[in-house]
């Protein structure tokens, strides 16, 4: 298929061959994150936008998930980091599914593209609930739902975007391989009466869409980069002049949750 092809031809020559799963493949995604300077600046806006989200009166620690090939800890040094594999610069190696802290120890749990690679976010969401402080947070930069990111995620990216499935789960495999795209716009808004229903510790705060092209741009982790740096302040300003019409275009959304604190 050309679509193929054209993926073939744009491809990193340092992600071919790697089994999403490895280990190893984390560690060259980080490097690839650190050597793109388009990426890289995509990366710290984002992690600009996570930080600046979270409660200033926070007391316990934050808590990353899924840090992986990132490098939000150089951007906030205090930061707790984790992952379900073992790699270099992790603090803990965790399942989100199982959280091992006291109650209320957090202030804090982040995470960016981690919400929709977890088989099973109820539990997630009891746990992160458990040991969240009240009126702390959790934050994430996730895929979104909208008619321009159905079109790209379902023939450009590798993971599954799909919006119609009834349950909030899939079958637990590959840590990385394993996801479902469209999983954070089935709870956070598909499904938003059930998530209220089932998880009143949480209140949603906010839901900003953003970011339709300059992932894009930037190749992500699997492919060249479509446009150098020089250009990336230009681009920003185009996505913010489209800002209106994001209900339709984004490819991503930052989700802010609240902890309740009347409610345990």
């Amino acid at each position: 298929m050309l679509i193929d092809a054209v993926k073939s031809l744009l491809s990193h020559p340092l992600t071919r061959n790697l089994d999403l799963d490895w280990a190893q493949t984390s560690i060259v995604r980080a490097r690839i994150i650190r050597g793109k300077p388009f990426l890289r600046k995509l990366y710290l806006d984002c992690y600009h936008a996570i930080m600046t989200t979270i409660p200033a009166q926070i007391r316990g620690s934050i808590l990353e998930l899924g840090s992986g090939g990132g490098f939000l800890k150089c951007y906030q040094p205090h930061l707790l980091t984790s992952d379900v594999l073992p790699l270099p610069d992790v603090d803990i190696v965790l399942d989100g599914q199982w959280l091992p802290f006291r109650r209320a120890s957090l202030g804090a749990i982040v995470m960016m593209d981690v919400f929709h690679h977890i088989p099973r976010v109820k539990s997630l969401l009891s746990e992160s609930a458990r040991c969240v402080e009240p009126g702390g947070a959790m934050v994430m930069i996730e895929p979104w739902n909208t008619r321009w990111s159905r079109m790209v995620y379902r023939s450009l990216h590798h993971e599954p975007f799909e919006s119609e499935v009834k349950k909030w789960e899939f079958p637990a495999g590959g840590p990385l391989s394993q996801a479902n795209s469209a999983l954070p716009w089935i709870v956070f808004e598909r499904d938003r009466k059930t998530f209220e229903c089932e998880f009143p510790q949480w209140e949603i705060k906010d839901i900003v869409l953003h970011t339709p092209f300059c992932y894009i741009l930037s190749g992500g982790v699997a492919l060249r980069a479509l446009m150098p740096a020089v250009f990336y302040n230009l681009c920003r300003r185009i996505e913010k002049l489209l800002k209106p019409w994001m209900n339709g275009w984004a490819m991503f959304a930052t989700i802010t949750l609240i902890r309740s604190e009347q409610v345990d």
